[in-house]
Formats: structure tokens, C-alpha cells, sequence
């Protein structure tokens, strides 16, 4: 079997890359990314291209399956920016698949494409998926359903299966996350268990958080099995002091307002990389129940919530990167040469 991933070199698309690799129904990988490395794992070939301007077609030629990871977190201040690469390039990414006459088609939506959640019950696939507004990420995946939408409709004989992960982390992710998320300027005792006190935190804030070894293996169980639809990913439940914990810290209540209204003054001095409206989002999302993906996939995720933003928090502390650009400290941008300059991320 030929598999072509897009987005192959990022956060999960390496991880997706080494499990595919390690099973003997893959043939070969071919694994899509805009930059140049010298990450080879075995039965894997690469192709520089770009998703949202690049002729899509050569590659996927004589594919089985196309999974499409490829998505751009920045610049938050320039969604023009990333609409074009998310959405534009899924919909050329799908237009691509349909010429192509690609049997099978896995895309990376995520827990960010459901509208607000009622409460705090688990919820299956069948929550809408309209997003928030007011977020552009969320705006661009509820986009991104609605492309699929069309694309199942023209294609009923082809398979098209949605992937709805809560948040992923892994160690080699580490710096690109602080980067895209966090910036330079977050102390370094905030990422360091044990270190901070108190941690002030609305009460609204629930996550469910991944290993992204784990999301691999059900990207993989998509890309082999006859399945169909939507699966939800995700993991036990962590409330306020359960995230505080993970810090080796103590849960202090904060109002949403006044975090809210910090972010914003710092994403508008260009303090903060990450914008008001993710903080918004993550204060909303509903938690997902993986029922089925556990019975049609047979996946059970190996880490907990807490183990998984523990590998995050051990990859900030011994400033662990990847093998690919979107990893590697260095050329992960600005931010990584300001954490060179004044040792910020750099060990404990």
C-alpha cells in the first residue's frame, strides 16, 4: 500500500510518518512538506511542495490513501495568511485526490471544528461542527467539514474519514509549540513542574490532551481499515487543579475576563503569538468521547492527559527538538534565537 502524507514533517505528521513505517501493510510513504531536511526514515520518500500553491497531482498519483495533515497556526495576525493555506490548500489538496482518483482520503479536522459545548458530558461525532467565530482556527476547520461535506457528496464510492483530536503534544514538538503558542516572553518557571506555586487559571478550562504517538496509530488504523466518517481522539479529563497538578503547582481561580483581557493587550504588542480568540476557544470546546474509535479503529490511547503534557513540559525543560524544520531549534524562528540569547527553554 502507498500512502501520501501532507504536512508530514510537523508535530503529527512525524509521528504519523513513523507509524506507518512500522507496519508491514505499508509499501511505501510518500511524505509532503514545504522545507528541506535530512530526517529518512526507512520505506519513506519526500517532495517539496506547497499544498496551497504547488501542482498536487504527480504525487499523489497511484495513491491508496492521502492523509492531509498540513495546517498553519501562523501568523495569528494575518488570517488572510492562513486561510489560504488551510483552507485554500485543503480544497485544492481535495481536488487534487478526486483527479488523482485516490480511493481514500484521512483529514486532520480536530476538536476545534465543534460549535460550544452545552456542558461537560462527553460528546460523540454527531456534535455540529459550526466552530467559534470569534476564533480563526475554529472558523477555518468548521470551513474545512463543510468542504468534506461537498467532497463525500460528488465521491459517495471513495472513503473520506475525518479525524477530531483534542490537543497533541509530544517531546520532539516541544520548542515549535512554546514558539507557536507561547512565545519567548512566558518565564521559563511556568513550563518547569514544581517551580511555580500557584497557577492562576479560569475555572471554565477543561482539556483533554494527546500523545501525538497515539493520534499515529489511529491515523494509521483510518488509513487501513474500510472506515468512514468522523472519529473523535481524546483522553481523560483534566478541570483546573487537575492542569495545575501537572505543573506540580496549586490551582488559584482567575477570572476568564481578566485573562482574556491580558492576552489580548499582549497579542496586540506582539507579546503573545497565540490570539484572544484560542483562549476563547479552548474555554469552550466540548470534551470528546472516543467510543468510536475505540470500537472500529481498536485504538486506546497509551498515554493520559497528564502523561501527555508531561512529555511537552520534559521536551521545554531539556530543550528537546525534532529532525525536521517545523522541529528543530534551529530553524524554528524568532523565537528560538531569542531563547538562544538569554537561555530561556534551554534546560532546567
Amino acid at each position: 500500500m502507498r500512502i501520501v502524507v501532507t504536512g508530514a514533517s510537523g508535530n503529527v505528521g512525524t509521528a504519523v510518518v513513523r507509524a506507518l513505517v512500522a507496519n508491514d501493510a505499508v509499501d511505501e510513504v510518500l511524505g509532503i512538506c514545504r522545507r528541506p531536511h535530512d530526517w529518512h526514515p526507512t520505506r519513506t520518500r519526500w517532495v517539496h511542495l506547497d499544498v496551497s500553491t504547488d501542482e498536487l497531482g504527480p504525487a499523489l498519483a497511484g495513491a491508496d490513501v492521502v492523509i492531509h495533515l498540513a495546517w498553519l497556526f501562523q501568523p495569528t495576525h494575518d488570517p488572510n495568511q492562513t486561510w489560504q493555506a488551510n483552507v485554500v490548500g485543503t480544497k485544492r489538496l481535495l481536488a487534487a485526490v478526486a483527479a488523482a482518483e485516490v480511493p481514500a482520503v484521512v483529514v486532520a479536522s480536530s476538536v476545534g471544528a465543534y460549535s460550544p459545548r452545552s456542558g461537560l458530558e462527553p460528546t460523540d461525532e454527531s456534535w455540529p461542527t459550526l466552530g467559534y467565530a470569534a476564533a480563526a482556527y475554529s472558523r477555518e476547520k468548521s470551513y474545512v467539514e463543510r468542504m468534506l461535506d461537498h467532497h463525500e457528496a460528488l465521491h459517495p464510492d471513495r472513503r473520506v474519514v475525518r479525524m477530531r483530536p483534542a490537543f497533541i503534544f509530544q517531546r520532539s514538538a516541544a520548542l515549535e509549540q512554546r514558539r507557536l503558542f507561547l512565545g519567548p516572553f512566558v518565564p521559563h518557571a511556568l513550563l518547569v513542574p514544581g517551580k511555580l506555586p500557584l497557577l492562576p487559571l479560569p475555572r471554565e478550562l477543561h482539556l483533554q490532551a494527546l500523545h501525538a504517538d497515539d493520534v499515529a496509530l489511529a491515523y494509521t488504523e483510518a488509513a487501513l481499515r474500510p472506515v468512514r466518517g468522523a472519529f473523535n481522539l481524546g483522553t481523560d479529563v483534566l478541570d483546573p487543579r487537575g492542569i495545575a497538578a501537572t505543573l506540580g503547582s496549586r490551582w488559584v481561580p482567575l477570572s476568564a475576563a481578566v485573562l482574556n483581557g491580558a492576552l489580548t493587550a499582549a497579542f496586540h504588542a506582539h507579546l503573545a503569538p497565540a490570539s484572544p480568540g484560542l483562549l476563547e476557544l479552548a474555554l469552550r470546546i466540548p470534551m470528546l468521547s472516543s467510543d468510536r474509535a475505540r470500537s472500529e479503529l481498536g485504538w486506546s490511547p497509551s498515554y493520559d492527559a497528564s502523561g501527555a503534557i508531561g512529555e511537552f513540559l520534559q521536551g521545554i525543560r531539556c530543550g528537546e527538538d525534532g529532525p525536521t524544520p517545523p522541529l528543530a531549534a534551529s530553524t524554528s524562528g524568532p523565537a528560538r534565537s531569542f531563547e538562544l540569547a538569554t537561555g530561556v527553554g534551554q534546560g532546567s
